[in-house]
C-alpha cells in the first residue's frame, strides 16, 4: 500500500500535474472568464518557473546541502554499501546489456573504491518494483558489471528485494550482521544521501557516507539561463519529490539522526 501511495504522492509533486490541472482548471472554469484566464496564466507560470535555472538551482541546493561525506580516505571498510538507482531497468531488459540513467556516478565510486582497496567487499542493494519474474533486478546487474571489470565474486554481495531505500536498509541490516562487517561506507548521490543514512541509522546501521552525483549550480542568477528547459523541469520534480520522501519517512519514524 505505501508503494502505491508513494507513486500517487510523486505523481502530486509534479509542477507538470499542476499545470495540466491548471489549464483543466481553465477550461472548466470558461464560464467564468476571469477565472478561466487566471487558471490557464497559473498554469503557463507554473511550468516556467520550475523549468528554469534559477529555480532549479535554488531547489537543488536546498536539498544537497545537508549531504555531508564522512568518507575517510585512510580507512579501509570492510564494506561499501551501493545503493540501486542508476540502471535503467526497462532499457536493459530492451537491450539485454547495463543501460544506465543520468546518474551513473553510485556505481563509478564503487567501482574505485573497490578496485583501489579502499573497500574489502561491496553490498549492493537494489531490487525492482516489476513483480513479473522475468523482470530486470537491478542488483544482478550490477553485480555482474563489476564482475566484468575484474572486481572477484567473492567479493560482492547482492540484495535483490528492496524497492525503496526503508527496505534497501532492512533488507541490509541482516547481511551486514552476517557478515560481521564493522565498518561500512555508503554511497549514494547527494540529494539521496540524508534520507538513505537516516534510513539505515534507523535500523542500527551506523555508517560513513560518500555523496556523488552532485547536481547544485555555483553560478549567480545573472549568469544562469532563463529560459525553460525539459531537463530543468525534471530536475526541478525530482528535488521536490526528495523533499517530500525526507518528511514522509520522518513523520512515519523511518528515519534517525546519523551524524
Amino acid at each position: 500500500m505505501f508503494l502505491f501511495l508513494s507513486k500517487v504522492l510523486d505523481l502530486l509533486l509534479s509542477p507538470l500535474t499542476w499545470a495540466l490541472l491548471l489549464g483543466v482548471g481553465g477550461i472548466v472554469l470558461r464560464r467564468w472568464k476571469r477565472l478561466s484566464v487566471a487558471s490557464q496564466l497559473a498554469a503557463v507560470g507554473v511550468l516556467y518557473a520550475f523549468s528554469i535555472e534559477p529555480t532549479v538551482a535554488l531547489l537543488t541546493r536546498v536539498t544537497e546541502q545537508d549531504a555531508v561525506s564522512t568518507y575517510r580516505p585512510d580507512t579501509v571498510y570492510d564494506a561499501v554499501i551501493l545503493l540501486g538507482g542508476g540502471l535503467d531497468a526497462a532499457a536493459t531488459e530492451r537491450s539485454g546489456q547495463p543501460e544506465y540513467n543520468a546518474a551513473p556516478e553510485r556505481m563509478m565510486r564503487t567501482f574505485e573504491l573497490l578496485h583501489d582497496g579502499r573497500a574489502r567487499q561491496v553490498l549492493i542493494t537494489a531490487g525492482n518494483l516489476d513483480a513479473r519474474p522475468e523482470a530486470v533486478v537491478e542488483a544482478n546487474v550490477l553485480a555482474a558489471q563489476l564482475e566484468h571489470w575484474g572486481i572477484a565474486p567473492e567479493r560482492i554481495v547482492k540484495e535483490g528485494r528492496s524497492r525503496n531505500t526503508r527496505e534497501n536498509a532492512l533488507e541490509s541490516e541482516p547481511l551486514v550482521r552476517a557478515h560481521g562487517w564493522k565498518s561500512l561506507l555508503l554511497v549514494t548521490s547527494a540529494a539521496h544521501l540524508p534520507r538513505a543514512a537516516g534510513c539505515f541509522a534507523a535500523v542500527g546501521l551506523k555508517a560513513d557516507t560518500l555523496a556523488v552525483d552532485f547536481r547544485s549550480s555555483t553560478l549567480p542568477p545573472a549568469k544562469m539561463s532563463w529560459q525553460p528547459r525539459s531537463g530543468a523541469l525534471a530536475q526541478s520534480t525530482d528535488m521536490l519529490r526528495e523533499l517530500a520522501g525526507r518528511l514522509v519517512y520522518r513523520l512515519r519514524g523511518w528515519t534517525a539522526p546519523w551524524r
